[in-house]
């Protein structure tokens, strides 16, 4: 999946078992007391909680109450089974954080002293600030939290509340071990100097490459994801891997997610569903690639009824060598009055790849089953919450992209629920004039849904690797994911401003559109961005990466054109731009570049065009960034609590309706997940 994240404070500004089901109900009627049920827009509240950096959001689902019971059934069977998968998740993250947040949830529950000391609001904020990253490293950063308390305290809470902890894990709390979640400097170690737990210790990159270059698909054309779901080990000195499969690694929590999708199987819209959930347990139960291809396929061809779901081992951006896939799954509903809208650009999806700036040689001569929806989400799970992505490009998989297709969808929700909470005050901060300011509330939000259309419809789909070119993660290596999500963004840049956008009926004016878009796209990648970097710390994640050196290549090219211009008054930074056409003849060009390093598999142009424009922060410009940002208020990162799907029975114990509502708190939907989706060991 390919995903485009929106932090909180930049929406509008950028382009935007059935063993489980007693004790679900059990929790399910002790919630339905406590929670108010939200179904009138006027009286939702979307802000849920702020703490931190941090604002957790609500979401509603429309259209729940239209849904069949049956349909009903299969969405909660579905988030179920992503919910089984949390602390997989968790455990991927980092190899401690399991033991961490059940020490740090025992003392909040239990601890009775005193809770006004300013030492005990830092450790609540802590606590959600692990909670919302799924483990000690900031989610979006990579760095590790600053507890903001001292070691003798957090000692003193583990004792009154008779709370084990080993020292050895207590210490790199606070010291300055296993500091960055994600490295991709591979100067200081890709695999040595990351955090994550996809590989045992002392096993260096180069052994990673070697160990998965040596495997051989059964058919070259259709080359398998090996590394996928498994951890490297190293056992009696060989590799080995641990998949992450029933009565393997993570099977006690991938049995329960086993038990809810053939629960969800039952109850399928139709047979194309209910053959991919069966090839998707078949997958969890053996641990085969070869199934998690033939079940990719048959979820891609999977097009028709009003439910769908993402769930498995897919994104590889937590592993500094690109083969391992942390855990995810969504669940969403189709909004056809939506979907109906902005179908038409899959539908032009082969007029896009015609009409491209990218090589002849490059280009797809038949671009298939690009199938695009907007849909509301029902529930969000492992690496999807409590952060969501705002559009979704699936499958991975190179070659099924090309042959099969790919479904790409935008979570409508989801945006809707980014834009009520979020705030204008970067945009009046940094935009350089009213009028520009002005076109960004009036475009904003549609250049966003625009370009997150052209990025997950036309920009994922677009493009072919050379014969011979091995898949990306291969060839580009740590710099695939950047690449990757820079070419989607040109793309969409590229073609927002191009008439076809208003002939479309996309837009009432496309120039217009564009303009805001542009305005927005490199005020992000050269100044906004930089709010969530700490100081003299590097690029990391690779969205902002692909932002950065987008937005510092174009500058840089058009200087002598003084196509963006850096302006300085009253000692504030600003990035105009001057002309627009121009800017998108550099975005074309970049694009045709991108496209080709991708396509010949080119790691050296790679490495020169990321490492250049996109990881060094000018520590002036991240100074004056940080300085204007403390006066806004506005939270910078932002999540979601997940509605809770609350089952009624009849008096035979049959379902007859299932409910939504809403937490009370972030901190209750986080301790009630800890109590009923805690299935694995401390240590895995």
């Amino acid at each position: 999946m390919k995903i485009k994240l929106i932090p909180i404070a930049l929406a509008g500004m950028l382009f935007f078992a059935s063993c489980g089901e007693n004790k679900t109900q059990e929790t399910a009627k002790k919630a339905e007391k406590e929670q108010v049920e939200t179904s009138d827009e006027k009286d939702f509240d979307y802000l849920l909680e702020e703490f931190a950096d941090i604002k957790v959001l609500n979401y509603d689902i429309p259209g729940w109450d239209e849904l069949s019971l049956k349909q009903k059934k299969y969405v909660y069977y579905l988030v179920q089974a992503g919910l089984e998968g949390r602390d997989i998740f968790w455990d991927q993250n980092y190899k401690h954080n399991l033991k961490i947040r059940k020490a740090l949830e025992k003392i909040y529950t239990t601890y009775e002293g005193d809770k006004s000391s300013e030492d005990w609001k830092n450790f609540e904020i802590y606590l959600k600030r692990v909670w919302f990253a799924n483990g000690i490293h900031h989610h979006y950063s990579n760095v590790k939290f600053n507890p903001h308390f001292e070691k003798d305290y957090l000692k003193n809470l583990l004792e009154e509340t008779q709370t084990e902890l080993e020292e050895e894990i207590l210490e790199v709390i606070f010291n300055e071990e296993d500091s960055k979640k994600v490295n991709l400097d591979s100067s200081k170690g890709l695999i040595s100097g990351s955090a994550v737990n996809f590989f045992g210790p002392d096993i260096t990159a180069d052994e990673v490459d070697e160990h998965y270059e040596a495997m051989e698909s059964p058919n070259p054309d259709k080359p398998l994801s090996f590394g996928l779901n498994s951890k490297l080990v190293k056992e009696g000195g060989k590799l080995k891997d641990l998949v992450w499969k029933s009565g393997g690694m993570y099977g006690e929590a991938i049995d329960k997610m086993i038990g809810w999708l053939e629960k969800a199987q039952e109850v399928a819209e139709n047979e194309q569903q209910a053959k991919a959930l069966g090839l998707l347990i078949e997958f969890y139960q053996t641990g085969d690639l070869q199934t998690w291809d033939d079940y990719s396929v048959a979820w891609t061809k999977a097009t028709d009824g009003d439910i769908d779901f993402i769930n498995g081992f897919i994104e590889v951006y937590d592993d500094p060598k690109g083969y391992k896939a942390t855990f995810e799954s969504v669940v969403q509903i189709t909004d056809f009055d939506m979907s109906e809208k902005m179908q038409i650009v899959g539908e032009n999806a082969q007029w896009f790849e015609d009409n491209s700036p990218i090589m002849d040689e490059h280009k797809k001569k038949k671009v298939v089953g690009v199938i695009y929806k907007t849909v509301n989400v029902a529930g969000l799970g492992g690496a999807t919450s409590p952060t969501s992505p705002i559009g979704i490009n699936l499958p991975n998989q190179e070659w099924i992209r090309e042959h099969e297709g790919s479904k790409s969808v935008s979570l409508g929700n989801i945006i809707h629920s980014y834009s009520e909470a979020g705030g204008s005050e970067m945009l009046q901060e940094f935009a350089y004039t009213k009028e520009e300011a002005e076109l960004s509330k009036k475009y904003g939000e549609v250049a966003d849904n625009i370009h997150t259309t052209l990025h997950e419809v036309v920009g994922h789909a677009s493009g072919r690797l050379n014969t011979g070119v091995g898949e990306p993660k291969q060839t580009l290596k740590s710099y695939a994911s950047t690449i990757e999500e820079g070419r989607a963004d040109l793309v969409g840049l590229y073609y927002m401003r191009d008439p076809k956008m208003q002939e479309l009926g996309l837009t009432d004016d496309y120039k217009k559109l564009s303009e805001a878009g542009y305005n927005d796209y490199i005020r992000n990648g050269m100044m906004t961005q930089l709010t969530r970097i700490e100081p003299d710390h590097d690029i990391e994640e690779s969205h902002m990466r692909n932002r950065a050196w987008i937005s510092h290549y174009v500058f840089e090219q058009g200087e002598k054109e003084n196509i963006i211009e850096k302006k300085v008054e009253d000692g504030k930074t600003y990035f105009v731009v001057n002309d627009h056409d121009k800017l998108r003849e550099l975005f074309g060009k970049l694009l045709r570049e991108v496209q080709r390093i991708k396509s010949e598999g080119d790691f050296e142009a790679a490495k020169n065009l990321v490492e250049n424009y996109g990881v060094k922060v000018d520590q002036e410009i991240h100074k004056e960034v940080l300085a204007r940002n403390e006066k806004i208020k506005t939270a910078p990162y932002g999540g979601f609590a997940n509605p809770i799907l609350t089952p009624e029975k009849d008096e035979d114990g049959e379902i007859k309706d299932i409910k939504v509502s809403h937490p009370k708190s972030f901190a209750e939907q986080m301790l009630n997940y800890a109590k009923e989706y805690n299935n694995l060991p401390d240590e895995n």
